[in-house]
């Protein structure tokens, strides 16, 4: 009696080799990324590696051409100069002040009208949104005369008389640093999306239970957005904190005056103090770096969080 053979297990071979061959694709695909990546970081972070090395590098050794690239003798006495030369520490209470204020009132204010926003219905709504994004789209220096303008013109300070006329409004007060940044725009709209993504059931629940429509912003629907809160405090007072232009324009004394603006001192007409610059400038910039590398997660989380890649 015949046996019958069947023919051997071709197809699986097959099958191994594809997914043999699909693995290696994904190795080079990590590996290419990874190398992407990695080189991307590093272009992005020579910038700050120049600035520390060149905060201890010696005046001379900076005029160098070409400048070597690591110090060949370090000098700290860079920021001991530079914290002589300027009152840093009234600068940094100031600019501390301006972040803090401006990431405080950028969640209050913004975080009620991306509630309003999302979350209630009412006939102007999306004009209201339009308006907003649209508001995002002007830059800064096509607003900065008008806005210096009310400020100047305040009503009833700085010696202002009703119609605004004959003193200095808010110029070289806290009024003028913190009031124009105390909204924005953008933070609305990031506000907004976070609401959006919230369960609208909880808000229908809550009403049927009588509370107040205060009650469900504040301690139901707003705590559901925790990264959108931290993301927004961040990004404020990373922006009140570095702000040059406007505390430029509305201070006039030193004790007024931010860090960022307080650098530029090393700067002249004639000459640069290049060593000493660079010293202030890595001193101004050890707080944001720190911020961001403890509350890195969350700013992550949260941008993702909102659609904003």
């Amino acid at each position: 009696m015949a046996t019958e053979t069947r023919p051997t297990t071709a197809p699986p071979a097959r099958g191994g080799s594809r997914e043999k061959s699909l693995r290696s694709q994904k190795r080079t695909a990590s590996t290419a990324i990874m190398v992407f990546l990695v080189v991307s970081s590093l272009i992005m972070a020579t910038p700050f590696l120049w600035m520390a090395l060149s905060s201890i590098r010696d005046p001379t050794e900076l005029a160098k051409v070409p400048m070597p690239l690591l110090p060949q003798d370090l000098r700290l006495e860079n920021y001991t100069d530079a914290l002589t030369r300027a009152p840093f520490a009234i600068y940094a209470r100031n600019s501390l002040i301006l972040a803090t204020a401006a990431a405080l009132l950028n969640v209050a204010f913004g975080s009620a009208c991306g509630y309003a926003l999302a979350k209630l219905r009412f006939r102007l709504a999306p004009a209201i949104f339009g308006w907003m994004v649209a508001c995002i789209m002007i830059p800064f220096y096509a607003t900065v005369i008008p806005v210096f303008l009310m400020v100047r013109h305040m009503p009833l300070f700085g010696g202002n008389s009703l119609l605004g006329a004959g003193g200095t409004g808010w110029i070289d007060t806290w009024w003028a640093l913190i009031v124009p940044g105390a909204i924005s725009p953008f933070m609305v709209f990031l506000f907004r999306q976070f609401y959006v993504s919230t369960p609208s059931e909880l808000i229908e629940a809550a009403r049927l239970d009588g509370v107040s429509e205060f009650g469900i912003y504040t301690r139901i629907i707003t705590p559901l957005i925790k990264p959108g809160l931290l993301t927004v405090a961040l990004l404020s007072f990373e922006a009140g904190w570095n702000n040059f232009l406007w505390p430029l324009l509305v201070t006039t004394s030193d004790n007024l005056r931010v860090i960022q603006v307080g650098i530029s001192s090393f700067r002249q007409e004639a000459s640069t103090e290049w060593h000493l610059l660079m010293a202030g400038t890595t001193m101004a910039a050890v707080p944001m770096i720190v911020l961001f590398l403890i509350f890195q997660r969350y700013f992550v989380q949260g941008f993702a969080a909102s659609g904003i890649k």
